[in-house]
């Protein structure tokens, strides 16, 4: 039987896959969190064998969330699970140290299938996913602009996409209100835009949101 933690930020979301997996006899939830912050807390205190984790979430987010879950124990084993399949995701988590990568498209069937693969010991991407890496290291294909930030970067980037303030970024950041504003500029200066609404649309051309801009 192997013990998981369940991150993911909608309820239905988790209700359905949690009862889906128990179904299959051989995986047990043993903890549902609802964001980064309960993520990290959880996998403290339960010590799952593997940790299924949204991308896209409330608060510090599924990147900021994997990164300190595996500063804090190394050992710990990640498949990331979202909607999210733009290399972007896929190659941030992976490089973080995520032992998995599936979308929420895939069947119960390869989740377990994942599960047992990590869980033993390997590395379980989507196949789908997998190809894309693979073709973006090609000679010829486009520099993904995404690529030239470093890992705080990307993090202030998505908590802009998503409305926060500075305060609000500086409070779940642990930064000065005077160095999140630092970032938004070394954002705008790195992806070669003008304001930030030309930033948003690199954000949506990436995958890295789920709305249209006009």
């Amino acid at each position: 039987m192997i013990t998981v933690l369940l991150t993911d930020d909608h309820v239905l979301v988790r209700t359905g896959i949690k009862r889906l997996l128990e179904d299959s006899k051989k995986v047990k939830i043993v903890g549902e969190a609802s964001n980064g912050e309960e993520s990290l807390d959880l996998s403290l205190s339960l010590k799952p064998d593997v940790i299924l984790m949204d991308v896209n979430m409330p608060g510090i987010g599924g990147v900021e969330a994997c990164r300190r879950i595996l500063e804090r124990d190394p050992k710990q084993k990640i498949i990331v699970l979202t909607v999210y399949t733009e290399k972007t995701f896929p190659k941030r988590m992976l490089e973080i140290g995520a032992k998995g990568y599936l979308t929420k498209e895939c069947a119960v069937s390869e989740i377990i299938e994942a599960l047992n693969i990590v869980n033993g010991g390997g590395a379980y991407i989507a196949p789908a996913i997998a190809q894309q890496l693979a073709l973006s290291l090609l000679p010829g294909n486009e520099k993904n602009p995404i690529d030239r930030l470093s890992r705080r970067e990307f993090q202030v980037m998505l908590m802009i996409c998503h409305g926060l303030t500075n305060l609000q970024m500086s409070e779940k950041l642990c930064l000065s209100p005077k160095t999140v504003s630092t970032y938004r500029l070394r954002l705008l200066e790195k992806l070669d835009v003008h304001n930030e609404v030309d930033m948003l649309k690199i954000a949506v051309e990436q995958g890295m949101v789920d709305f249209a801009i006009s």
